[in-house]
């Protein structure tokens, strides 16, 4: 049963991307907003989680705009999942031109600098669109991917960010050892992005995240102490049809525990900014 369950996961992954790109994008854009309105009035378990993150973000909001926020919240993630079907097709000129950014003389002066750079993002918007941003405005970036089943399914999406100028690394099961892979990407002066705000490990380190417990995987400080790179969050929300990119203070080199706090505390700036874009259907803080 599960092994059939998997083959219709990836067949149906693989239509999404044959039959999504080739229908205009005012109805494909009416297709994923009502099957957004539609997931949300099911409420299963993803969207219960979902109202509860953002409960945690906004925990003055009354129960309707609660409900208003985790809609906006729902729409926004098919959105990921639209553009994610339709962005190998994109040209060259439509990814950078739909893409604004803040705070950007932060990361290319420390590119330049010729160390190194990692970004940290959170889940936000599209980090897909913002890393095909940076390869073709001159930052290739380095990034790895959690391995999904079936395997063919992971295939797919190393493929499909692979078509958008992306190294791809998987984070478990391959042959060499991704934190020093990524730290050599660094020493020769690489662009390293990682999504940061859940931690898959069940090791990573403790933070304090909109008043609450969490944890938050330490590979970005870790990394950044190791090769000497250094590290920059960035958070990214929608804005009509534009991504845009908002790159926060460098955090100066301290222990990997407080450096990660840091991180925390720029993700929190940026989501309680933009709520609606946060796709965190997990669970992320320890306390419920």
């Amino acid at each position: 049963m599960e092994g059939a369950r998997q083959r219709a996961v990836d067949l149906a992954f693989a239509l999404a991307w044959t039959l999504v790109r080739r229908l205009p994008e005012r109805t494909v854009t009416w297709l994923f907003t009502r099957a957004a309105d539609r997931t949300y009035r099911r409420n299963g378990r993803g969207v219960r989680r979902l109202r509860g993150n953002l409960a945690a973000v906004r925990p003055a909001a009354t129960e309707a705009e609660l409900d208003e926020l985790t809609r906006a919240g729902m729409r926004s993630y098919l959105r990921y999942w639209q553009e994610a079907f339709r962005l190998p097709e994109w040209s060259a000129e439509e990814i950078v031109g739909r893409v604004r950014t803040v705070n950007e003389k932060l990361l290319r002066d420390a590119y330049a600098a010729g160390q190194g750079v990692i970004c940290a993002l959170p889940h936000l918007a599209n980090y897909d669109h913002a890393g095909a941003w940076a390869g073709l405005t001159g930052m290739p970036v380095s990034t790895v991917a959690e391995r999904l089943q079936p395997e063919s399914l992971f295939d797919r999406f190393i493929a499909y960010r692979k078509k958008l100028g992306m190294e791809v690394l998987p984070l478990t099961g391959g042959d060499d050892d991704v934190t020093a892979v990524l730290a050599d990407r660094l020493r020769a002066g690489g662009f390293v992005c990682l999504v940061a705000d859940r931690d898959l490990s069940e090791r990573g380190v403790p933070v304090t995240f909109f008043g609450r417990p969490s944890r938050m995987p330490v590979g970005p400080a870790a990394l950044s102490l190791k090769a000497g790179a250094p590290l920059i969050p960035a958070t990214l929300h929608y804005e009509d049809r534009d991504l845009v990119i908002t790159f926060h203070d460098t955090i100066e080199p301290d222990s990997a525990a407080e450096m990660t706090q840091r991180c925390a505390d720029a993700f929190a700036q940026g989501i309680a900014e933009h709520p609606q874009d946060w796709h965190m259907l997990q669970r992320i803080f320890l306390d419920g």
